[in-house]
């Protein structure tokens, strides 16, 4: 009898699905993340470069699998966009820097429209990021887009405008960097 109870434990850990994740530039990112009870699965990953330093490694997080950017870009759905930094000691000023030329470029150079919601989305970073900090940017439909850092909602901005802009940053047609696009796309 107990011969058998331990023949089904073991067939049952063999049988269970495995925890699923993806390496890249020296960080794990989990196959899926779950937001508010809701499985949302990883599109694709890359990494983030500027001048040849990896800032960090960037993943995509949808309900369902897409390769369509401007599908991604205008969905009012669930999704995220996990950031793993890699490099150590940036700035919340040269952050917001950053974010403010992505949300030039996502918008074709028209923030007006967008100006409260991005004053109030860089209002979100007070800290220096350092090595090893995770960031996920959350889309809940009629919620708005959530911060998380290390896990811990830092504030939300509402609006699918901003969404839209947010995404673009990565998604749109000049994006923050070419490969990570095609890497959160799956077309590596």
């Amino acid at each position: 009898m107990r011969r058998h109870l331990i023949a089904l434990v073991l067939g049952l850990t063999l049988l269970a699905p495995p925890a699923w994740s993806l390496e890249i530039g020296g960080v794990t990112l989990p196959e899926t993340l779950s937001v508010d009870g809701q499985t949302l699965l990883l599109n694709g990953a890359g990494l983030r470069k500027k001048f040849f330093v990896k800032v960090y490694a960037g993943g995509l997080y949808l309900t369902e699998k897409s390769q369509d950017a401007a599908e991604i870009i205008a969905a009012d759905a669930p999704m995220a966009i996990r950031m793993h930094f890699i490099h150590d000691g940036i700035s919340p000023e040269k952050l917001k820097g950053t974010w403010n030329e992505g949300f030039d470029n996502a918008t074709g150079g028209n923030t007006a429209p967008l100006k409260k919601a991005i004053d109030e989305f860089n209002g979100l970073f007070t800290k220096e990021v350092r090595e090893g900090d995770v960031y996920d940017l959350i889309h809940q439909p009629g919620r708005g887009v959530t911060l998380e850092i290390a896990g811990k909602a830092v504030g939300t901005v509402p609006g699918l405008d901003f969404k839209r802009a947010l995404f673009g940053i990565w998604l749109g047609d000049k994006p923050a960097d070419k490969g990570l696009k095609r890497g959160m796309l799956s077309r590596d």
